[in-house]
């Protein structure tokens, strides 16, 4: 009789602990905000294609963080930065995210970054590129998968030709047209000192006539010494066609676009040996993440992965790696786990910096292919290690 309710204990005692364990696990929110509408659509949508991705790779498929289920909930911020503002303070409050990813413009990026403070819950920025984001504007809660401006300007500084160089900017008058230039000046200064920006246009995203600005910036550089260069700082449709159908040539002017999507690209194929500095090409890492990124996203997609796929990617393995790190969704924790955090991506290993949280990362040096295609377009001439670019420190906390 002893024995038969020895066993009947056993086996209660055996249930409540699988009620137990089965209690312990929980969902984990994690809120994904991007411009979905306007003219970063494409951005947006190649992140959340790269974050689901990443989650499914990093995952094996279980779409779980140990016992626990990750949940993502995607929202359009339309390029609004009041929208943005909003749909993150949604996120934190009504849906309840333990972690947020978000967001392809700058603008909308630096308009969510007081709420994750206020919040006290951890920010991923991705893509948002803006220096101010990991600068001015940072507080403790905002971490950066995506590269700053002065990464993609010590990128292409080190692709402008040694000797005397006068360049004239044509940036978008956005903060990351603006933190682009004022990045790139500073880097022009550390790595190529002969070169110079001698002229600077801001136009809107939505400029229809380039005239004025390619006018007076043939002005600005027609009588200068040395290479003459017209590069440029962009996001959405490029306006180069514009500038080249202006024949900057017949000034001695080159152009030098910069990198971009593929499809944007493409448009180049016309440049070949121009080059530049870029932040992902799918034939420049390799490591075993992005050989399963390339095979998998051309099986689905029938197509190679693009620039944003790669950083929705580099978000997703951030959120993994801090989580199983942490142990916990607890902010204090994360943060403390992401501080310095090291963590495998498609572009190779990152690194969260523990002063201003901005993910460390190699860069490329590119030259447009002779006989470039369409999806074979880039050669690469330089891998730019994380470890050699001096990136500086700009928050003020």
């Amino acid at each position: 009789m002893l024995g038969r309710i020895s066993k009947t204990l056993a086996l209660a005692g055996a249930a409540v602990a699988l009620v137990a364990g089965a209690a312990a696990a929980k969902d984990i929110k994690v809120c994904l905000i991007a411009g979905k509408t306007g003219p970063l659509e494409a951005y947006a949508k190649q992140t959340e294609v790269g974050f689901q991705l990443g989650l499914e790779y990093l995952t094996k498929g279980t779409m779980q963080v140990g016992a626990d289920k990750l949940q993502v909930i995607v929202k359009d911020d339309q390029l609004k930065p009041d929208r943005g503002k909003a749909l993150l303070e949604e996120c934190y409050g009504d849906d309840k995210a333990d972690i947020a990813v978000g967001t392809s413009g700058s603008p909308v990026a630096l308009a969510m970054l007081p709420v994750a403070e206020e919040m006290k819950k951890v920010l991923i920025v991705e893509p948002a590129v803006a220096d101010s984001i990991t600068g001015e504007k940072w507080n403790r809660y905002i971490f950066r998968t995506g590269r700053s401006s002065f990464q993609d300007a010590l990128a292409n500084a080190a692709a402008v030709p040694d000797g005397e160089v006068s360049i004239g900017m044509v940036a978008l008058d956005t903060a990351f047209g603006r933190d682009g230039v004022a990045a790139f000046k500073e880097a022009l200064g550390g790595v190529r000192p002969k070169a110079k920006i001698v002229a600077e246009e801001y136009a809107a995203g939505n400029t229809a006539d380039f005239t004025p600005f390619a006018e007076r910036l043939f002005n600005a550089l027609k009588d200068k010494p040395g290479r003459k260069i017209i590069a440029f700082i962009w996001a959405g449709a490029h306006p180069i066609a514009k500038f080249v159908d202006m024949k900057p040539e017949r000034f001695g002017i080159e152009l030098a676009p910069g990198g971009n999507l593929l499809p944007v690209m493409a448009a180049w194929k016309a440049f070949a040996g121009a080059e530049g500095g870029i932040y992902y090409y799918y034939d420049f890492p390799k490591n075993p993440q992005n050989d399963w990124l390339k095979a998998e996203y051309q099986k689905r997609f029938n197509a190679p992965p693009d620039f944003f796929v790669a950083g929705g990617f580099s978000a997703a393995a951030a959120v993994v790696a801090s989580l199983q790190k942490a142990g916990s969704t607890d902010t204090e924790k994360l943060i403390a786990a992401m501080e310095g955090l090291t963590f495998d991506t498609p572009k190779g290993p990152m690194t969260f910096r523990k002063e201003d949280h901005q993910a460390l990362q190699d860069m490329y040096h590119w030259r447009i292919k002779k006989g470039a295609t369409d999806t074979d377009l880039l050669e690469l001439v330089a891998t730019i290690p994380a470890a050699s670019m001096p990136l500086p420190i700009r928050n003020k906390r």
